[in-house]
């Protein structure tokens, strides 16, 4: 059974705040500015991203909690609607979708969105775990179309996981540079550290939780504050905000931070900030390291896997340090606070990561797509 119409359909669980929902809300977005119809498949609806879908998007629920439950009712939209293709966001999504498709014995090609750089992830477990959790993946990977990866280092771990050929997978930058960013970035910014007259900012963002690896930059921001006046803010929640802020306690730099939580807008923050820092032990792309560049915020970041290096083109952009050393990260901080790059120039180094650009990119990834792998 074909495609009966032109319309993408997009599968992927919307579970929170992160960067994940966000992109994914953008690429959308690009999509319906390219004249294509889209449906939206949610497993769950949790996230405040959702707000800013296009109201020409079709959203249809998939009425369960977890994604691999998703797959009848995925295959009775396959059945039914029979899109040109799928894209299915995230390692889960992918797995149900290539179910989805035996079950409902169709032809929908199938693209698979992979963000993270799953061997670092793994890289804490046992060998047991790491064996069941990429069984499933080298099974049913080869029966994806093609799949995505938001960067060189995850396109090349996906293929070392997998065996499959790096020809099935394509780098495609996120949609993280909007036409409303710069926009969003101007807006009026309430926090009283981030009026004109006082000492420098420093801004962090993301889950707090061990992946982006805060302790370091407290650790870090405490070595710099005792060098020279200077303020830390830390946008986003997680599990860890209690021992983070034992932890500023113990440093001593309680009065010189603040983790303010979620925030729907964060470019404020990123905008007028004199310096943003990205402490990850892994990633995928790092979004808000894109987004403070496309603001034009000079930049700091771990050299973690993978990312970082390609937003910064080894160094060339932004100071890149070895993950947990925060030593080096203070003296990266100093140094750039010191000497920051001109905006214009980071705002170039980052254009390719433009919405319109990854949509066009997408489209066409998912159009060559020729049917069951």
């Amino acid at each position: 059974m074909t495609a009966t119409s032109g319309r993408i359909a997009v599968f992927v669980s919307f579970s929170g705040h992160g960067g994940v929902e966000r992109m994914i809300v953008n690429l959308i977005r690009g999509l319906v500015d390219l004249g294509r119809d889209v449906d939206l498949l949610p497993v769950r609806r949790r996230s405040p991203h959702l707000d800013r879908l296009p109201p020409a998007v079709r959203c249809l629920p998939m009425g369960v909690e977890h994604t691999l439950l998703a797959v009848p009712a995925l295959a009775g939209y396959l059945r039914r609607q029979r899109p040109a293709a799928l894209l299915a966001a995230k390692d889960r999504a992918g797995r149900a979708a290539v179910l989805a498709r035996a079950l409902a014995g169709t032809e929908t090609p199938i693209v698979l969105r992979l963000g993270t750089h799953l061997s670092t992830a793994m890289a804490g477990k046992t060998g047991l775990e790491r064996q069941l959790r990429y069984a499933p993946i080298r099974q049913l990977y080869r029966h994806l179309d093609h799949i995505v990866a938001v960067s060189e280092g995850v396109a090349a771990d996906t293929a070392a996981i997998t065996g499959l050929p790096r020809s099935r997978i394509t780098v495609i930058r996120n949609p993280v540079i909007t036409p409303e960013l710069a926009a969003q970035g101007a807006a009026l910014c309430a926090h009283p550290w981030l009026q004109p007259g006082g000492p420098p900012v420093i801004v962090g963002a993301g889950r707090l939780d061990r992946q982006k690896d805060f302790p370091t930059l407290l650790r870090a921001f405490a070595r710099l504050r005792a060098t020279r006046p200077c303020r830390l803010v830390i946008l986003g929640n997680g599990r860890d905000r209690a021992a983070l802020e034992e932890l500023a306690r113990e440093l001593a730099i309680t009065a010189d931070l603040d983790l303010p939580g979620f925030q729907t807008n964060p470019y404020p923050f990123m905008a007028r900030a004199r310096l943003f820092v990205l402490s990850s032990a892994w990633e995928g792309s790092p979004n808000v390291l894109t987004e403070a560049m496309a603001l034009g915020t000079p930049v700091v970041s771990t050299d973690c896997p993978s990312g970082p290096a390609e937003l910064l083109d080894q160094g060339r952009y932004g100071p890149l340090v070895p993950v947990g050393d925060a030593a080096a990260l203070a003296d990266a901080m100093a140094a750039t606070l010191d000497a920051p790059l001109p905006a214009t120039r980071l705002q170039a180094a980052v254009a390719e990561y433009d919405q319109a650009i990854a949509a066009r990119r997408y489209l066409a990834a998912m159009m060559s797509a020729d049917g069951p792998g």
